[in-house]
């Protein structure tokens, strides 16, 4: 059963598409303050997003599991993962679990320190915890080069050039 209602749906920004939901998701991530790699989904189907509650959602094809290679921990992310996003903090997390020992064990909050230790906190809804660097979450995003900064370069080189001389 889907925690996503019409009601919800009919409050909130809704995206369509893995590259669209992809680029959404770091975006929401960078935005109140956690790690752009937090979310690694594949095959995104829909993200939506109420402003005024901070519920979001983000529905995949398939459930996925992903392993963050520096702490060397898998996750798995459902086909609806949905929240409560907050500055520094995602709480009411459904759809994660990650493997400790022998045992999936599902994640409900996530939350960066204020002010900044360099640490992010898992926490379950048992009420147990676990830290991590904030480093092991963060991916690098390609660089956009737009091409006014690129043609104001080659004005800026050519007037340079012009004073060399």
């Amino acid at each position: 059963m889907s925690l996503v209602t019409e009601e919800i749906r009919s409050k909130a920004e809704i995206y369509n598409g893995d590259a669209l939901c992809q680029e959404k998701s770091k975006f929401l991530l960078k935005e109140i303050g956690l790690p752009n790699g937090l979310l690694p989904l594949q095959d995104i189907l829909e993200c939506g997003y109420v402003k005024e509650t901070g519920f979001v959602w983000l529905r995949q094809k398939k459930s996925t599991t992903h392993k963050f290679e520096k702490i060397g921990k898998p996750v798995s992310y459902a086909t609806e993962v949905t929240a409560i996003a907050e500055q520094n903090r995602i709480k009411k997390l459904t759809g994660v679990k990650t493997k400790e020992l022998l045992i999936w064990i599902t994640l409900s909050d996530i939350y960066v320190d204020d002010p900044p230790t360099g640490k992010i906190t898992f926490k379950t809804p048992a009420g147990l915890s676990r830290s991590f660097p904030v480093s092991a979450f963060e991916v690098e995003e390609p660089v956009k080069e737009n091409k006014d900064a690129s043609a104001s370069k080659e004005v800026a080189g050519a007037a340079l050039q012009v004073k060399e001389v």
